[in-house]
């Protein structure tokens, strides 16, 4: 469709003329007055408007002219309105385009400037229209540093602000990567307890042994080493939100422990004997079938049933649609602030790869992903070659299931974040944008814990073995 064009003029010639020359481009629409004027632009909505200032009853001076331009302002503020008048004086030059005008043109108008400078304000109207398109998708897709756009995510910020507003316990189901702890986060900046802490604790990075005391506390002697009391993390999130990942990897007598703390917010220190009561709300998460952990006897049943309340699941970034396309370049734009490299934008063979890579890692591979392309970027073009999926979205359906393609991808991210650092897992952990222990449990999960004096060597460190923690 063409862009409409209103022209304003008392000259029934000049509007005649204007249309014949400029009627190839654009839908014209004219107007002798200014009432009439008003009319044809509240009906039409033109994209740009030529106002000529000497309108009847005063067409000998501008007061018409400037009338109609506060008028037609104050019905649509974003107008492009382009002046045209034979009253050539500066001021009046100078009052159109202070109260707002796009443009002013002294009469007799050049043709073919008129077309560049309509051709140019056509083309601010649609980088205008694109950006608001952008903020708006956006607003609709933030929620508490969430983004998602995708009725699966909308889905998602619906469940978490109804379950925010209760103390009901939240199950958070999801693969790898798709964002449970940053959702276990909304829900407490949600909630009432907004002012508290929020802890999270990856059940699966802390040895089993320690994990009671870890979640618990302990007294002064309770154990070899207990040197002092200590308070857990129960204690520590009092008031607020205790956040616990992988929540299926809980030895069995912590188990029992927890069952008893969810049903009456009471608890024991280990080697204490004093009975603690604690306002404190737990949100936990897994990746894994915990109903399958009850069928096999590795979960308490009661205990599943207590956690499992209100169950949200968040689902993998392959489903999420376009919502894929909405992070990349979230990620893109972050990132390319953190490397000093503004203007960075994605080719369309890098955006096509983007959308049919099956994303086995989800969100936390995708934003690896772009932040290396960023930084292997030359120039301000970010291409597929740089996000190094060329061939993952060529070879169609992968040979290999998720979980290998995810751990093959997580054992890939791992190994050179260990090679860089030569060794050092606090860096490497930094990089990878976990915790180290975290780091840990995923280095033992994926065999690398056997390996780690190979990798360090191959760093080329003179020491041997990796940073202890």
């Amino acid at each position: 469709m063409k862009p409409k064009l209103l022209i304003i003029d008392d000259d029934q010639g000049i509007r005649t003329q204007m249309k014949w020359a400029l009627d190839g481009d654009y839908e014209v629409i004219s107007a002798e007055d200014r009432p009439s004027a008003i009319g044809s632009f509240k009906a039409s909505h033109p994209v740009v408007t030529l106002l000529d200032l000497g309108l009847p009853p005063h067409p000998n001076d501008s007061e018409e002219g400037l009338a109609a331009l506060a008028e037609l302002f104050a019905i649509d503020p974003s107008a492009k309105i382009i002046v045209i008048s034979g009253q050539s004086e500066k001021k009046n030059a100078i009052q159109a385009v202070g109260a707002g005008a796009y443009d002013f043109l002294c009469k007799p108008v050049d043709i073919d400037e008129l077309k560049q400078i309509l051709r140019r304000c056509i083309y601010v109207v649609d980088l205008e229209k694109a950006y608001l398109e952008i903020q708006q998708e956006l607003r609709a897709g933030i929620f508490e540093s969430m983004l998602g756009s995708s009725s699966q995510m909308q889905g998602v910020f619906a469940f978490i602000r109804k379950v925010a507003a209760t103390n009901a316990s939240v199950l958070l189901l999801g693969e790898s990567g798709t964002g449970k702890e940053m959702a276990a986060s909304a829900i407490h900046r949600c909630s009432p307890r907004k002012d508290g802490p929020f802890i999270a604790i990856n059940c699966n990075a802390i040895p089993e042994n320690l994990l009671e005391s870890e979640l618990f506390g302990h007294e002064k002697g309770a154990f070899t080493g207990a040197h002092v009391q200590r308070k857990g993390r129960i204690e520590s999130a009092s008031g607020g939100t205790l956040f616990l990942d992988e929540i299926g990897e809980l030895p069995p007598q912590v188990q029992v422990k927890l069952l008893r703390f969810l049903q009456d917010q009471r608890f024991q220190r280990v080697g204490g004997r004093q009975e603690i009561q604690m306002d404190t709300r737990v949100i936990t998460a897994t990746n894994v079938d915990l109903k399958d952990g009850v069928k096999k006897g590795k979960f308490r049943e009661d205990l599943y049933f207590r956690l499992a309340v209100v169950v949200i699941k968040l689902p993998p970034l392959r489903e999420r649609g376009q919502d894929v396309e909405l992070l990349a370049r979230e990620f893109l734009q972050q990132f390319a602030v953190q490397c000093d490299k503004a203007n960075l934008a994605f080719t369309p063979d890098a955006l096509n790869a983007i959308r049919r890579y099956p994303w086995p890692g989800n969100v936390r591979e995708l934003q690896n992903r772009v932040k290396r392309a960023v930084i292997m970027a030359e120039g301000r073009k970010v291409t597929a070659p740089d996000l190094e999926l060329v061939s993952h979205a060529s070879e169609g359906v992968p040979s290999i299931t998720l979980k290998e393609a995810r751990e093959n991808l997580e054992r890939e991210l791992v190994e050179q974040a260990l090679r860089k650092h030569s060794g050092k897992v606090t860096a490497a952990a930094a990089e990878l944008g976990v915790s180290r222990p975290t780091l840990y449990e995923l280095m033992e999960r994926l065999g690398l814990r056997k390996a780690e004096s190979t990798l360090h060597v191959s760093a080329g460190s003179t020491t041997s073995g990796l940073e202890k923690s």
